[in-house]
């Protein structure tokens, strides 16, 4: 731990301040979302359909707008974008807690939602730039902060759902309002433009029009065959939230045993990462191409599944210890992996981002990575539950797991061809600007 506080001390304090900010950010956010669903059912009586609704609402206002934020942010400088993200979420989140029309409720949800549209780009970019070289070991940090975030705020979300939720959005609303005074004052500036260019690049100063943005990320290859076989590396980890916490209920139950069960994946997920990956960075880093290191992590999270699929060959249990143990142990080993497999390929996926941006265009770039991800990661949902229903309905308990285990070993195969054909260490040629 001295260690870790010792990294982010050696960065400017805009870096430290950024890496403060995402833990607030997840903290904010996660003692809240994870009741809103039963807060929306429960409190205000909304039928199922309507709680999905406005949900995916929320999803699709921040998955389908990140390329927006990201080109604003490339345009109008990265601050701006996060205060004004910050501000929105506490909007949002002060208006689900006040309100109980459904009119209203979409409105905000549809807020807190294109808040996170607004700022993670801007944040990413913003990162990245002020790291310069040491954007590996910063995206790791960065990485830590952002689950302490996500594994503290639904317990502090618990606690204060329990007295009324809200309560829950009030304080989550105050802690963004905080946030976004503490950014105001306390951030500096700062432009895309204020990156240094590659030697014997003039920087570029010309005001392109966000056709011409688009046009230019969209005209890198690289970039789009990156981002096409990395949306694998976000269906997988996203199944600590899915396909395992229905399988331990699935074996174990919907009691208290499945309950604490599911919580333990959540932790076991989160301090993983919190202990172990500025660990798991330096070891990469020192070994390991980044290329490599991706495709190590994605191998990484596709053999995350091996342990259930040989759970799968086992008969279940009646009851007692053994069925404690088949319902825990094999999620909870998957869980594992995948945050080691994250841990291994999120600081070079990160800086990859950046080396095939050519240092222009940054922002705009996480944006489009992160909307074909978003993408991604609802169709890969979508598939990975039909496959359950599937192997359900036909007896095949294994059959999502080694779906899951072959998209793993697809995805680490496709980047490892990407790094062996130059792909990703090449850096993008930017293209001229188009007028329109």
């Amino acid at each position: 731990m001295k260690s870790m506080i010792r990294q982010v001390r050696s960065y400017d304090r805009s870096v430290q301040l950024l890496m403060v900010n995402q833990f607030t950010i997840n903290l904010g956010f996660y003692m809240l979302m994870p009741y809103l669903a039963a807060h929306l059912s429960g409190t205000l009586g909304l039928a199922g359909w309507l709680v999905g609704f406005i949900l995916g609402v929320r999803n699709f206002s921040q998955q389908g707008m990140f390329l927006i934020g990201g080109t604003l942010a490339d345009r109008l400088g990265y601050k701006p974008l996060i205060v004004a993200g910050c501000v929105l979420r506490t909007v949002g989140f002060a208006t689900l807690g006040l309100v109980d029309s459904v009119p209203a409720l979409l409105g905000a949800s549809a807020a807190t939602g294109f808040a996170g549209a607004l700022f993670n780009p801007a944040v990413r970019a913003y990162l990245a730039a002020d790291a310069g070289e040491r954007r590996v070991e910063a995206f790791a940090l960065f990485n830590v902060f952002y689950q302490a975030g996500i594994l503290l705020g639904p317990m502090v979300g618990m606690l204060l759902t329990g007295v009324d939720f809200r309560v829950t959005c009030l304080v989550s609303a105050a802690v963004f309002a905080v946030l976004s005074a503490v950014q105001i004052r306390a951030l500096p500036a700062r432009r895309a433009d204020d990156v240094e260019q590659a030697p014997g690049r003039e920087r570029e100063r010309e005001r392109e029009r966000v056709l011409s943005q688009w046009r230019t990320v969209v005209a890198n290859r690289g970039f789009l065959l990156f981002s096409l076989a990395m949306i694998g590396s976000y269906v997988l980890s996203f199944q600590v939230y899915l396909a395992l916490p229905l399988e331990v209920r699935r074996v174990g139950g919907d009691g208290a045993f499945g309950t604490a069960a599911v919580a333990v994946l959540f932790a076991v997920s989160g301090l993983t990462t919190i202990l172990g990956q500025t660990r798991v960075t330096a070891w990469c880093k020192e070994r390991l191409a980044p290329g490599r290191a991706l495709a190590l992590g994605l191998l990484t999270m596709g053999t995350a599944f091996v342990p259930l699929l040989a759970a799968a060959a086992l008969p279940v249990p009646a009851g007692g210890p053994g069925l404690w143990l088949l319902a825990a142990l094999p999620p909870t080993l998957a869980a594992l992996m995948l945050a080691l497999g994250t841990m291994i390929a999120y600081p070079f996926e990160m800086d990859t981002i950046v080396r095939l941006s050519g240092d222009r265009l940054v922002a705009t770039h996480y944006g489009f990575y992160n909307t074909i991800c978003g993408i991604g990661i609802t169709l890969g949902n979508l598939l990975t539950g039909a496959a359950l229903d599937a192997a359900r309905a036909a007896g095949l308990s294994a059959l999502p797991w080694l779906v899951l285990f072959a998209l793993g070993l697809a995805c680490s195969a496709a980047l490892y061809g990407l790094q062996r054909s130059g792909r990703l260490t090449r850096q993008a040629t930017p293209a001229e600007p188009v007028t329109v």
